[in-house]
């Protein structure tokens, strides 16, 4: 089954008004991208951000509430998400799930909340450096994905985002061989629990130091249907490396 590739970018806590020109310029440089590209802009830029972004970038949110509305200080619900203008939102991020103690259970009210809302998630698994070194890696993203993956997503409203957290910001990066183990391993548990039809059309990315030096290889391992990329996502000159790396993948 061909699925279409996904490059998306994770600006976390990062990006002003000024940032917004970024994506005018990774959209002339890929006017007509072979895979999709989505931005996950701080929540005070989509409206923006989804309203001048070019046709071939969608605009996604980094979190949401379960509940639609409520008396939630801070908080962002899946519909406002959508009214703002994204289409996608990341659920279940270890930055969340450590600092926030977002349980599995926690993430998958999320993604029902989400659902709902017409957004297509990006359901984040990974483990710790402590769970790589116990030989834990496996039965840590079995249950993640278990617990966090609630039985109605279909193959066109999940992605599935491996992002060991030892690898996230810290330069490391797994070894192929490793990278390719978990992704196989993500694609078989889809497959057992909802099929064929779900299982084979449902995108998995990776994330962890991606960068323009090591993307194109990274994409060649089986199962690796894209990137969630942090920092090097935040500028088009150093996303758009990338971006071409998965073009030619």
């Amino acid at each position: 089954m061909t699925r279409r590739k996904l490059a998306a970018g994770n600006w976390k806590m990062n990006g002003t008004s000024a940032s917004l020109k970024e994506l005018k310029s990774l959209a002339e440089a890929h006017p007509n991208p072979n895979c999709d590209i989505l931005i996950c802009p701080p929540a005070t830029l989509i409206d923006r951000a989804a309203k001048t972004a070019p046709e071939q970038i969608a605009i996604g949110g980094q979190d949401c509430h379960p509940n639609a509305t409520g008396a939630h200080t801070g908080d962002i619900s899946a519909q406002m998400l959508a009214d703002a203008g994204a289409s996608h939102v990341i659920l279940g991020h270890s930055e969340r799930r450590e600092d926030y103690e977002e349980s599995d259970a926690d993430v998958r009210e999320k993604v029902v909340a989400a659902l709902g809302a017409g957004l297509k998630v990006i359901v984040c698994v990974g483990e710790s450096l402590a769970e790589r070194d116990a030989r834990n890696t496996l039965d840590i993203i079995g249950g993640q994905m278990a617990g966090s993956i609630p039985d109605v997503v279909t193959g066109e409203n999940l992605v599935v985002a491996y992002e060991p957290i030892w690898a996230i910001g810290t330069g490391k990066v797994p070894t192929l061989d490793q990278i390719g183990e978990v992704h196989d391993f993500i694609r078989l548990r889809l497959v057992r629990r909802f099929g064929e039809g779900v299982g084979l059309s449902t995108r998995i990315l990776y994330g962890g130091s991606v960068k323009p030096s090591n993307a194109a290889d990274i994409f060649d391992v089986s199962n690796v249907d894209g990137a969630l990329v942090g920092g090097a996502s935040l500028s088009a000159a150093d996303f758009s490396p990338i971006v071409t790396a998965l073009d030619n993948a």
